[in-house]
């Protein structure tokens, strides 16, 4: 495989894709730091979150715009037709799995003992109005409506190609939404569009992550590694910023439950994903092994498709003698290989492959029962 494929790139869809599993697999049933176990039985599982969750949707984020403003140098689009391609790319796909995941979720709720709330719940209209704009059906479902609204903007981030130095309105859109956050939860958390504000918060403020990867991409096509003491620079802040998720960690294991309101795990969860980008595009020069690229474009599916295998191993498990440090090994390696092997099937059977993002959206082919139906009213 010709290597000006960016296999890097390639490497970080893969990356992202697979840390989802691991991440949702290092909680409880409940979504919970596991509130009730030792530290001692808790903290591999915690531990290991606060690496892989380096890959967060952020990075996602940062490879999609990165990819469209590339291709739009290549292929010039008007901004309706751009659109319009994301609507199929993105958009559709997520109608099908939310009606997936609201159907699926029983199983779910009925081994936990909430089938009735869930049943209630699918009759309001604000819970579909939170299925479909917010993605709240499933897990982070909620990346693609999001990542479909931070798209609109893109002919925005192309004025940070040719100007890079625009990528630092990361750090003013991410203390923007830091400070509107905490606003917002303080004041108007019972509000029953409470979480509608937030969504519309996040999109304006992750446009951020749209210069930033319009940035990236004026870099890497001026020169593809970073200077050497740039380069060393990056991994010193991501070393701290790591350090600062660890210390996080800590304060996780310790309380029993999320530590929301830390502003340094803050910065060091929303600036990870761009030292992981800068890191591996400034090493795109390098080999990287041709299987990553083979493997990569499962990773959208790996991401849409992980739910389904991790809610069966909790169901399995929830009540089984097994520690948080084992269940989350069992877990994770249960849900990462039988996705994988779930999304390689389905990429395969030409009907469902867009489900996943391998295959064109099927059309209604309706010219020629048309003509048929002409051709019997003549006779």
């Amino acid at each position: 495989m010709a290597q000006d494929r960016m296999v890097w790139l390639d490497a970080l869809r893969l990356i992202a894709g697979v840390s989802m599993v691991g991440l949702h697999a290092s909680s409880d049933a409940q979504g919970l730091p596991y509130p009730d176990a030792a530290i001692t039985e808790k903290i591999f599982p915690l531990v290991t979150r606060a690496f892989i969750y380096t890959a967060r949707t952020e990075l996602f984020i940062l490879i999609s715009v990165f990819l469209l403003l590339l291709s739009l140098q290549s292929r010039p689009r008007e901004y309706a037709s751009t659109i319009t391609q994301q609507v199929k790319r993105l958009l559709i796909p997520f109608l099908f799995w939310v009606a997936f995941y609201a159907c699926w979720n029983f199983i779910k709720a009925n081994a936990f003992g909430y089938a009735g709330s869930h049943i209630e719940n699918l009759t309001q209209p604000v819970t579909w109005a939170r299925y479909l704009l917010l993605g709240d059906v499933k897990y982070h479902m909620h990346f693609l409506p999001t990542l479909f609204g931070i798209l609109l903007f893109f002919p925005l981030f192309k004025h940070a190609v040719k100007r890079p130095w625009i990528g630092f309105v990361i750090l003013l859109t991410l203390l923007c939404k830091r400070e509107a956050d905490i606003y917002l939860w303080s004041n108007f958390k019972d509000l029953s569009i409470f979480p509608f504000i937030l969504r519309t918060v996040k999109i304006v403020a992750y446009i951020g992550y749209g210069f930033v990867a319009a940035s990236m991409l004026g870099i890497y096509q001026r020169k593809h590694a970073l200077s050497r003491p740039v380069y060393y620079l990056i991994l010193l802040i991501g070393l701290v910023l790591l350090t600062t998720k660890l210390r996080h960690t800590y304060l996780i294991a310790t309380s029993g439950t999320w530590v929301y309101m830390d502003p340094f795990a803050y910065w060091a969860d929303y600036l990870m994903p761009i030292v992981l980008f800068l890191v591996a595009m400034s090493a795109s020069h390098k080999h990287w092994p041709d299987i990553i690229s083979r493997a990569a474009p499962y990773s959208f599916g790996i991401y849409l498709c992980h739910p389904i295998f991790l809610d069966f191993a909790e169901v399995q498990f929830h009540a089984s003698p097994l520690g948080p440090s084992a269940q989350f090994l069992v877990e994770c390696s249960f849900a990462i290989i039988a996705t994988s092997f779930f999304v390689i099937a389905i990429s395969r059977i030409r009907s469902l492959a867009w489900t996943v993002g391998l295959g064109p959206i099927p059309t209604l082919r309706l010219r020629p029962f048309i003509q048929r139906s002409q051709e019997k009213v003549h006779v």
